[in-house]
């Protein structure tokens, strides 16, 4: 009987509580109207209603107009990344195999005297194997066993690299809709102004003859023109 009365009381005070709620003043969630706690112009980074376009105009940016040589070079975004242009490009873009005008700042040897940044050796490298065939035979210039790709230095600006816009871009000013935060970390004491991309960088990781389960041994080399499938003594 005291499980039954106290189940009695209780359904009695949640009756007395909803009715309660909905005769003391205060509407009822059917009677209550729905506001809008977030309006359309604090949606996203634009402050604008959603149903016009006069307003929402971009924040206005402009590139530097800084003449090529009177200009201070900008910070590498991260380690060797390419550097960007610091100077005004009207008249340079876009470059075309036939007419790149930035060589003739950036080249090697007029750089200094131009004090602008020399293009990299690695610009100047040829990392495609150009291969032939001779009296029908396709003939390999790279030999996989000892080196993954035939790179070679030479003297001319490769066909590759001409299109320097590829990676290096102007850089423009303005107020960023978001700020950008990012803090880079430099692996050498010059990697905001410098690339490490040179030298014996541009090959150590190409060199397979370094013995090891994973690269190519003396004995792989020894058997290489045996028929698939056979070890070395076989027929």
């Amino acid at each position: 009987m005291k499980a039954i009365s106290k189940i009695s009381i209780g359904l009695i005070a949640a009756a007395m509580l909803i009715v309660g709620c909905s005769n003391d003043g205060v509407k009822s969630a059917s009677q209550k109207k729905v506001e809008a706690c977030v309006t359309e112009t604090s949606l996203g980074l634009r402050k604008t209603d959603l149903y016009t376009e006069d307003d929402a105009l971009a924040e206005p940016t402009a590139y530097r107009k800084a003449q090529p040589g009177t200009s201070n070079k900008i910070k590498r975004a991260f380690q060797d990344a390419p550097p960007m242009i610091p100077h005004d490009t009207t008249g340079l873009l876009p470059i075309k195999v036939g007419n790149n005008q930035c060589t003739g700042c950036h080249m090697p040897e007029v750089a200094s005297v131009m004090g602008a940044t020399p293009i990299p050796v690695s610009h100047f490298t040829d990392f495609r194997p150009k291969h032939k065939v001779i009296n029908g035979t396709f003939v390999k210039v790279a030999d996989n066993y000892k080196n993954d790709v035939s790179i070679r230095k030479t003297d001319k600006l490769q066909g590759a690299r001409f299109n320097c816009s590829q990676c290096h871009a102007p850089q423009s000013q303005g107020n960023l809709a978001v700020e950008n935060t990012f803090q880079p970390q430099y692996t050498s004491p010059t990697g905001a102004t410098k690339s490490t991309w040179q030298g014996g960088k541009l090959t150590d990781g190409l060199e397979t003859l370094h013995g090891g389960d994973n690269f190519v041994t003396q004995e792989d080399i020894a058997n290489k023109n045996s028929p698939a499938g056979h070890l070395p003594g076989e027929h």
